[in-house]
């Protein structure tokens, strides 16, 4: 017989970022949660960089779902202050390519710097995060349930009843996997498809190391026009070579951090890069970061302080994410790859998304599945659009003005949506109405990062046709990079000053001269939504930064 205390409204296995804030989110407006984790916390976990898009979905579960403390991860200053003294700042998204047995070329780098007068973004030292999430929802009122591991689930006509490897068992009305990859409901009910469905195929490798030496010292004497903006080791710093890439994210490069360590990690193509069984993972990454000499020099000499990480393929994808009384939250569903770092933003979207559904769903008692198909229909094609971008990417990473383009239609696809969704949150923040957020989910182009503008849509759509035209040896990829270029300096949805048409800029950087350059000529020129949007958003960006407050 299973008591009171232990049915629930409902169950989350795994109390990651992810299941955390859900189960914040949800014990804060009146629902009961188990939330339950096969580990204990504080634990490592990957996925360290943000994006603009990152904080603004925290910020918007934070104000809909009545989580103020969940904006502490929205600065560095406030992490540093409230959770400890671990992180690295976030100024940049850097790129340099590299050519094997070649030194860098300082003409094929690039660098969007993120203006400070919009956002403060950080890298987060996930085990921390994790844990600080992990208590606010315990605070919320989930009921924690550590180092429990789920043995199967029964689902019935009320309900579920999870089944502990200890013998134990505990009732749910609704279950939400958000444990990742090794779903027990996959498994359960055999969702995994046997060959993922997306194009990119990718393996990985990462640690933490101490002795990282900084990306800037390894060129001190390049000329200034080489020189970015701000400097390379003070953002994400991505090596990009021939189907692949490797990562610097530090945690050491602020003042307001006393964290010696770095992340580092690759990610390459095993089409091209297959894993060698006689080699340790140390050997493995050593043996293709030795072929780049810059890169081989920006590791040399680290020492790991945790053990290496190897995966095989990191793509799944699944048939089915919602179900009746059951939901696999974003990387319990499906995984694409670590660039771009998408993954902590979708997953902010995902709980967004499904808990003020959850919460009507929990007083009206209907669970069906039909309630919940925006979140199928909406995740599958997220994870769709992160495929095709991921494969862009690094399809062009051999080809730097293939690249070139690629790169901005990410970097501008992500800002606009970024802005799109920071202005329903003002509108929120106004009235106090929650229809500005589901207004948020009625883009006619599902999964899109910008999915309401038919000019975006068809420039990434041109993007992909001329990237598979490409891979199918259809065209050259000069002739990919013309006709891609060609849409990007025809559009009228870039704002000009920022650089995004000119091809000779290499370093974007917004800061407030270009922003007020930008206003001027948003005034004459450009899309009319594009020109209303960011006219308002920055008028609330100042008003925010006299307040000592960031946009995003």
């Amino acid at each position: 017989m299973i008591s009171k205390a232990q049915r629930f409204d409902v169950a989350i296995i795994g109390a990651g970022m992810g299941g955390s804030m859900l189960g914040a989110a949800l014990a804060r407006n009146g629902v009961k949660v188990l939330l339950i984790d096969g580990g204990v916390h504080p634990r490592f976990a990957v996925g360290e960089a943000t994006i603009p898009y990152t904080n603004v979905s925290q910020r918007i579960i934070a104000a809909r779902y009545n989580l103020p403390e969940l904006t502490t991860l929205c600065t560095l200053e406030d992490c540093a202050k409230t959770i400890g003294p671990t992180f690295g700042t976030k100024t940049h998204f850097g790129f340099l390519r590299h050519e094997q047995g070649k030194p860098q070329n300082p003409r094929e780098t690039n660098e969007f710097h993120t203006p400070g007068l919009l956002h403060e973004a950080h890298h987060l030292y996930r085990q921390d995060v994790d844990a600080f999430v992990f208590h606010l929802a315990v605070q919320c009122g989930c009921t924690p349930l550590q180092n429990w591991r789920v043995a199967d689930v029964d689902f019935d006509g009320s309900g579920a009843s999870l089944h502990g490897e200890d013998g134990s068992e505990y009732r749910a009305r609704y279950v939400v996997d958000a444990s990742g990859f090794r779903s027990p409901l996959a498994q359960k009910f055999n969702l995994r498809d046997e060959i993922p469905v997306y194009k990119h195929q990718s393996r990985s490798m990462f640690t933490h190391v101490y002795g990282i030496t900084h990306t800037d010292d390894l060129w001190p004497d390049r000329k200034p026009e080489y020189v970015p903006p701000v400097p390379w080791y003070e953002g994400t710093v991505h090596h990009t070579f021939n189907r692949g890439w490797a990562w610097v994210i530090g945690f050491d490069n602020t003042p307001l951090s006393r964290n010696p360590l770095c992340s580092i990690g690759l990610t390459v193509d095993p089409r091209v890069w297959p894993k060698d069984p006689n080699l340790s993972v140390q050997e493995d990454f050593d043996r293709i970061t030795g072929l780049y000499p810059d890169i081989r020099r920006q590791y040399e000499g680290v020492t790991p302080v945790r053990e290496w990480v190897s995966t095989d393929r990191l793509q799944y994808s699944s048939k089915q994410t919602v179900g009746d009384r059951w939901c696999l939250l974003s990387h319990a569903a499906a995984f694409i790859d670590p660039l771009f770092s998408y993954g902590l933003a979708n997953t902010g979207d995902a709980v967004n998304k499904l808990a003020w559904r959850l919460i009507r769903a929990c007083k009206d008692d209907d669970f069906s599945a039909e309630r919940f198909d925006h979140i199928e229909q909406w995740q599958q094609a997220r994870f769709h659009y992160n495929d095709e971008i991921v494969n862009a990417g690094f399809t062009a990473f051999d080809h730097f003005e293939f690249w070139k383009a690629v790169f901005r239609v990410w970097v501008w696809g992500n800002n606009y949506g970024t802005f799109r969704a920071r202005a329903g949150l003002t509108k929120f923040e106004k009235d106090g109405n929650d229809h500005h957020f589901r207004d948020l989910e009625k883009g006619q182009y599902l999964g899109y990062d910008w999915p309401d503008h038919e000019g975006f849509k068809h420039l990434f759509d041109t993007m992909v046709a001329n990237v598979d035209s490409f891979q199918a040896g259809k065209i050259t990829a000069d002739e990919a990079s013309e006709a891609l270029w060609d849409e990007i300096e025809a559009a009228n949805f870039f704002p000009k000053p920022f650089g995004f048409q000119n091809r000779s800029v290499h370093f974007m950087s917004p800061k407030p001269p270009v922003i007020a350059k930008t206003a001027v000529w948003l005034m004459r020129h450009g899309d009319p939504d594009v020109r209303k949007m960011l006219l308002r958003s920055g008028r609330q960006a100042v008003k925010l930064r006299l307040t000592g407050r960031k946009i995003f």
